[in-house]
C-alpha cells in the first residue's frame, strides 16, 4: 500500500484496530498497521489512571508478562488486573508509541468506577483486557443499578465465528485465519477490516452479548475518543477488543454517553505494574480473557522463522533434560509428521494440535505422561515477568523487595524446594522472612518436612510466586511499612482476636519461628489469660504440643523461651489433673478423639521433660524435672480404671510399655484380663485397637505371647458378635505395613505349637525369629555398616599415617647412620 493510500486511512475517522487480547497474530498486525499509518496518538483499552505508568514500559528492567494492578486504597483486597504479555497487541502498541515518541493513553472505564461498582456475578474480578476479542467484560465490577444485559445469553465471538466457518475448535479456527496468516505487504489492515465486519454482524444479532457493563464502558471510550480527535485532528489509532469496534464506530450523542456514566460509584484507587506469569494468562486459571496456550503463542510471536521446527527443538530439549532419549532424528521425524497432519487436515501451517500429536507419537512413544510435562512447561509455561524498582509500590512492597535482594531470594513462578540451614545467617534470614510473610497471609512459601534431618536447625520450603501475592502484600500494608513491623502488629492483633487456646499457642509458635520479639510478650500474656480460664481438658491437650514445640526453637534462633516454658509446665499440670475424669463415660467418637489427645500430650511431655533435663535456657521452672513421672502416674490410673473406654486404656498400657514402666509380663496379664470371656467383644476390640494401633504391629511380631492372646481371643469371638468387632479390627490391622502383616500371618499360620517349639527349631521357617541372635547373619551386615559410617576410610587413613611415620623413622635412622 502506498504512502498516499495510508494517508487516507484516517479519512473515514479514527483507525480502529480490533484485536484479540493476547493474540500474537493481532500483535504483529497492530505493529504493521502502526508502522504504516504513523498516527499522532495511540489509544488503548484500559483504565486511564494507568497513563502515568506507560513510560515505565520503556525501562530495560521491565520484562513482560506484567500486569497493571489497581486496588482500592481503603480496601486493598478489592483489586483488578490488566495483564499484558510480550505478544499482547496492547503491549506492542505501547512499545511502538514509546519508541516513536507518540502519546499513548488508556480510554476504558476508570478503575475508580470499576472497583467501586462491585464484581459482576459469575465473572472473576480484575481480569482486565476483555475476552478473547473484547467480548468479555474484563471482570469489571457491575453496579446493582447498571444497564440490563441485552440479551442475557453470554456470547463467545470466536466460538460463534468458528462454528459459522465450519470449525469445531475456536482456537484452531483462529490459528488458521490469523496466527498462520503471516506477514503480507499491503494488506496490514485486511484482518482488522474483516474482524470489524464480522463483529458488526454479531453485535446486530446479539447486542451486548450478555455483558452488562459494555454499554457503559463503550460510552466512556467514545467520550475519550472524541477528546483525542479534537486534540490530534483525527490522526488517532485505537487498539481495543474487536468486539467493541462496532460500538466505537457507531454514532452516539455526547449527552447520551454522559448520561450512561452519570452517578457511577467511585473509590479512591492506586495503580502500579506487577509481575505476571504465563500460567496466569491461561484460561484454565480462571482469567476471563485467558488463552489456552500462552507459551505456544509466545513462541509464535518470537520465532523469526520456521516456528514448527524451532518449537519441536524446544520440546526435544525439555524431554532430554528429563532423561528421555530424544535425538535430532526424532525432531526431523516429528516435523515431517506435523506437516503431513496439517496437509491432511487442510491447514495452512502445522498448529499446536499437529505438533502435539507428532510429539506424542514420535518423542513420547504414544504416552501422555511426558506429554503432560510438555504441556505444563512449554505450552503453558512458567515465565515470570519483571518490573523496575521505580514502579509505584506500597512501602511494604519496597521493604520486601529490599529483603529479597539482600537475602538473594528471587521470586520465581516455577515451583521449587529450598533447604535452609538455620545455622547460616543467610538461611536464617530467609526463614524469618518466609515465616513473617505467612503471618501476613502472603503464602510465597509453604513449609515441608525436611528430607535430610528432623532437627530444628534445618527447614524445607516449597516456594512459588503467584501474581496475586502482590495484592496480598498491598493488603498487608495496613499493618506496617516494613515486613517486621507489619508481622508484629498482625500477630498482636491475631492474639487478641483468637477464639481458642489452641489458636493462641499456634500463634506463639509462629512468632518464635518468625522471630518477633516485640509481639511475643503480648501473645504470651493472652496465652496465660486464656490458659487460666479454659477448663476444657481437650482444649488444653490441643494447645500443649504447639507450645512445647516452640521451646525447641530457642536453641537455634537464640530466643529466650523461659516464659513460654512456665506456661507449658502449668498447662501440663492442669492436664494431668483433669485428664482421668475427662476420659470417663465417653462414646466411641469422643474416645477416639481423646486417644489422639493422649498421644499428643505424651509426645509433648517427653519433649518438655527433655528440656528440663537438659537444663538449657527456656527450660521449665524448678520442679518440672519429674513431669514424666507424674505423667506415668496418670497413664497408670487410665490403664486400670473401668469407666475409661477400652481404646484409651489400651493406649495407656501401650505407652507405659514403650516407656519401660510396664514389663511384658504385666502387659500380657492386663491383655489377658481384657480379652477374657467376660469382656464384651466390642470393648475388647477397642482395647486391642488402642494397644496395637499406630505402629503396634512390630510389638506383636516380637512378643508372640501377646500375639497368642490376640489370636486366642479372636478365634473365640462368638459368631453373632464377630460382625460388630470386625470394622475395629480391620481398621487397626490395615494400618500396618505390608511386611508386618505378612509376618503376622506367617506367625499365626505356624500355630501355638510351633510358637512354643521355636526354641528348638532354629528359625522355624521364618528368618529373624529365633530365640537367640544369629551371629553369622549379624556379621554379614558389618561391611555395609562400616562403609556407611566411614570406618574403613578412617582405618585406612590411620594405616597410611602409620606407614608414613614408619618411613620417616627409617629415613631418620638412615640419615643418622
Amino acid at each position: 500500500m502506498s504512502g498516499s493510500e495510508w494517508g487516507r486511512a484516517f479519512d473515514s475517522g479514527p483507525l480502529l484496530l480490533g484485536v484479540r487480547h493476547h493474540g500474537p497474530g493481532s500483535a504483529r498486525a497492530v505493529r504493521a498497521a502502526l508502522d504504516a499509518a504513523r498516527p499522532q496518538v495511540v489509544l488503548l483499552e484500559g483504565p486511564p489512571e494507568a497513563d502515568a505508568l506507560i513510560p515505565l514500559a520503556a525501562d530495560e528492567n521491565m520484562r513482560p508478562p506484567v500486569a497493571l494492578l489497581a486496588h482500592a486504597v481503603e480496601e486493598p483486597g478489592r483489586s483488578a488486573f490488566w495483564p499484558l504479555a510480550e505478544f499482547s497487541p496492547e503491549w506492542v502498541a505501547i512499545r511502538w508509541a514509546l519508541e516513536h515518541g507518540v502519546p499513548a493513553r488508556f480510554i476504558d472505564l476508570p478503575a475508580t468506577h470499576t472497583l467501586a461498582w462491585g464484581s459482576e456475578e459469575g465473572e472473576p474480578p480484575g481480569a482486565g483486557g476483555g475476552g478473547d476479542t473484547g467480548a468479555d467484560t474484563d471482570g469489571d465490577a457491575d453496579a446493582a443499578d447498571g444497564p440490563a444485559p441485552v440479551p442475557d445469553v453470554r456470547v463467545d465471538p470466536i466460538a460463534v465465528l468458528a462454528e459459522t466457518a465450519g470449525y469445531d475448535d475456536p482456537e484452531r479456527w483462529w490459528e488458521d485465519v490469523v496466527e498462520h496468516r503471516g506477514e503480507q505487504l499491503g494488506v496490514a489492515l485486511a484482518p482488522f477490516a474483516a474482524l470489524e465486519e464480522a463483529m458488526g454482524a454479531l453485535r446486530e444479532t446479539y447486542g451486548a452479548g450478555g455483558h452488562r457493563r459494555d454499554r457503559v464502558r463503550e460510552a466512556c471510550m467514545r467520550l475519550q475518543l472524541r477528546a483525542a480527535q479534537r486534540e490530534f485532528t483525527d490522526a488517532v489509532a485505537v487498539v481495543c477488543g474487536a468486539w467493541h469496534v462496532p460500538a466505537l464506530r457507531q454514532k452516539a450523542s455526547v449527552a447520551a454517553d454522559r448520561a450512561l456514566l452519570k452517578g457511577l460509584p467511585k473509590a479512591k484507587v492506586d495503580m502500579t505494574w506487577v509481575p505476571w506469569t504465563h500460567r496466569r494468562l491461561s484460561r484454565s486459571s480462571g482469567y476471563g480473557a485467558g488463552i489456552a496456550s500462552p507459551g505456544w503463542y509466545g513462541h509464535l510471536f518470537g520465532a523469526p522463522d520456521r516456528p514448527v521446527e524451532r518449537w519441536l527443538t524446544k520440546v526435544a530439549g525439555l524431554l532430554r533434560e528429563e532423561d528421555r532419549i530424544v535425538s535430532s532424528a526424532h525432531v526431523i521425524e516429528a516435523v515431517r509428521l506435523a506437516e503431513t497432519l496439517a496437509a491432511m487436515r487442510g491447514r495452512p501451517l502445522a498448529g499446536l494440535s499437529e505438533t502435539t500429536d507428532a510429539v506424542r507419537a514420535v518423542m513420547c512413544d504414544g504416552s501422555d505422561v511426558p506429554l503432560a510435562l510438555v504441556h505444563d512447561r512449554l505450552v503453558v509455561g512458567d515465565l515470570l515477568g519483571e518490573v523496575p524498582d521505580t514502579a509505584p509500590a506500597v512501602p511494604l512492597q519496597r521493604d520486601l523487595a529490599r529483603l529479597q535482594r539482600r537475602l538473594r531470594l528471587k521470586p520465581e513462578a516455577l515451583e521449587r524446594e529450598s533447604e535452609l540451614d538455620l545455622r547460616k545467617e543467610t538461611d536464617a534470614g530467609r526463614s524469618r522472612l518466609l515465616h513473617r510473610l505467612r503471618l501476613l497471609g502472603v503464602g510465597w512459601g509453604e513449609p515441608r518436612e525436611s528430607r535430610g534431618s528432623t532437627g530444628t536447625f534445618r527447614e524445607t520450603w516449597r516456594l512459588r510466586w503467584e501474581p496475586e501475592l502482590s495484592v496480598r502484600v498491598a493488603e498487608a500494608g495496613v499493618w506496617g511499612t516494613t515486613v517486621l513491623g507489619a508481622a508484629t502488629a498482625k500477630a498482636e492483633a491475631d492474639a487478641v482476636a483468637a477464639e481458642s487456646l489452641a489458636e493462641v499457642t499456634a500463634l506463639a509458635e509462629r512468632c518464635l519461628l518468625a522471630e518477633l520479639p516485640d509481639a511475643l510478650p503480648v501473645v504470651m500474656r493472652v496465652l496465660a489469660d486464656r490458659a487460666a480460664l479454659d477448663a476444657d481438658v481437650g482444649h488444653l491437650a490441643q494447645a500443649l504440643p504447639a507450645l512445647v514445640r516452640s521451646l525447641r526453637y530457642g536453641d537455634v534462633r537464640g530466643t529466650d523461651t523461659r516464659a513460654l516454658a512456665e506456661v507449658a509446665a502449668g498447662l501440663a499440670e492442669r492436664i494431668f489433673v483433669g485428664l482421668p475424669p475427662a476420659c470417663a463415660a465417653l462414646d466411641a467418637d469422643a474416645a477416639e478423639e481423646m486417644r489422639r489427645h493422649l498421644d499428643e500430650v505424651h509426645g509433648a511431655v517427653g519433649l518438655l521433660g527433655e528440656a528440663s533435663a537438659d537444663g538449657r535456657e527456656g527450660a521449665p521452672a524448678p520442679g518440672a524435672g519429674d513431669l514424666r513421672a507424674r505423667w506415668r502416674s496418670v497413664l497408670r490410673v487410665l490403664s486400670g480404671r473401668d469407666t475409661v473406654p477400652g481404646v484409651i486404656r489400651g493406649r495407656a498400657v501401650r505407652l507405659l510399655l514403650d516407656e519401660g514402666e510396664l514389663g511384658q509380663d504385666e502387659a500380657a496379664r492386663l491383655m489377658g484380663l481384657v480379652l477374657s470371656p467376660g469382656t464384651p467383644p466390642p470393648d475388647a476390640a477397642a482395647w486391642i485397637e488402642g494397644f496395637v494401633g499406630g505402629g503396634g504391629g512390630m510389638l506383636l511380631v516380637h512378643d508372640e505371647r501377646l500375639l497368642g492372646l490376640v489370636d486366642a481371643w479372636l478365634t473365640g469371638v462368638p459368631t453373632e458378635a464377630f460382625t460388630d468387632v470386625l470394622p475395629l479390627l480391620r481398621r487397626t490391622f490395615s494400618a500396618y505395613e505390608p511386611g508386618v502383616r505378612r509376618t503376622l500371618g506367617e506367625l499365626v499360620r505356624r500355630g501355638p505349637g510351633a510358637r512354643g517349639s521355636a526354641a528348638s527349631g532354629r528359625g522355624a521357617g521364618i528368618p529373624g525369629f529365633d530365640p537367640e541372635p544369629d551371629a553369622e547373619r549379624a556379621d554379614a551386615v558389618l561391611p555395609l555398616v562400616r562403609l556407611l559410617l566411614g570406618l574403613d576410610e578412617e582405618e585406612k587413613a590411620r594405616e597410611e599415617k602409620a606407614e608414613r611415620e614408619k618411613a620417616d623413622d627409617n629415613c631418620f635412622v638412615g640419615v643418622g647412620t
